[in-house]
């Protein structure tokens, strides 16, 4: 029998730090087989995800992204994820796909932060104020108990309604001024552009980029990742595809070599001093999205 769950009844028993510890699980077992494919019409996009670990079953997630449906109070995203068992096949779940998203976005980035941001950081500036940048405010808060907020936003209207629904959160003033002054800046953005400056960067930084996630898109320049130590979430992922590593890589700005670990790497991705700036590539993947689907469902059966 197939399991639907919704986003209210799957998230009632979910755990940032207890899904973080799931994506790390799942990566100890064998090496996802992906595959991925994009259609694209002007902004829009179609994306189609599929991921199969062996001992954990099959996902299959399928997503549309029209970047101008908030103008007329449409979401911007849309789909499904279908979680196949791993023994015979079957369709075991069938779960939201927000739900899914939302866990799967902010735990892949609190993973890598778990592992490469200093333990006592304090100060942490998330730059864009929509439905990620509100996760990654619960998920970082999870880790980095005694931190607290500042949130920047090209629309600034956007960064006040975030601060005034959030705890712990303010508006960063200025950019610039914001950035070097944190701990951690973690960045959902939609942005084609570079728009953090690797000048910014202070000995200890850690950066977490979310946003860019076509080949057209980036958030961070040259120099940024030149001047940090650069880790992915997967190689398989993020190398080839993503604006934010395909750039520099074809630039020559950086060589491949200088990208260090993914998280199928765990003894090589870690913070060697307390001086370290490193910074982090969320590029997503279906197999995330494989693990976070078996991880709610589990909780769902638990609960």
């Amino acid at each position: 029998m197939t399991t639907l769950i919704s986003f209210v009844e799957g998230e009632k028993n979910l755990d940032w730090i207890g899904l973080s510890d799931a994506l790390a699980a799942g990566h100890a077992l064998p090496k996802a087989e992906i595959s991925d494919s994009f259609l694209y019409r002007g902004k829009d996009t179609l994306l189609v995800r599929q991921a199969w670990i062996d001992g954990l079953g099959v996902a299959v997630k399928a997503a549309t992204v029209f970047p101008d449906n908030p103008t007329a109070d449409i979401p911007m995203i849309h789909g499904s994820v279908s979680l196949f068992d791993d023994a015979h096949g079957d369709l075991a779940a069938i779960v939201d796909f927000h739900l899914v998203t939302k866990w799967k976005t902010a735990g892949d980035s609190l993973l890598g932060a778990r592992r490469l941001a200093r333990p006592d950081s304090k100060k942490i500036l998330i730059l864009g104020a929509g439905v990620v940048a509100r996760s990654l405010h619960a998920a970082y808060s999870a880790a980095f108990p005694e931190a607290q907020f500042s949130v920047w936003n090209r629309t600034r209207a956007n960064a006040e309604a975030m601060a005034a629904a959030l705890a712990n959160v303010t508006v960063a003033e200025d950019l610039e001024t914001a950035f070097r002054s944190a701990d951690i800046v973690t960045s959902a953005t939609m942005s084609t552009e570079s728009f953090i400056k690797g000048d910014w960067l202070q000995p200890g930084q850690h950066l977490d980029l979310i946003g860019a996630y076509r080949p057209d898109m980036r958030e961070a320049d040259d120099t940024a990742l030149q001047r940090a130590r650069v880790f992915v979430d997967s190689f398989d992922t993020t190398v080839g595809h993503i604006g934010e590593i395909e750039k520099p890589l074809q630039s020559g700005a950086i060589s491949r070599d200088d990208i260090l670990a993914d998280h199928y790497q765990p003894d090589l991705m870690v913070r060697q001093s307390d001086d370290d700036i490193t910074l982090f590539k969320n590029g997503g993947g279906a197999h995330m999205d494989l693990m976070t689907s078996h991880y709610i469902l589990q909780q769902f059966h638990a609960g």
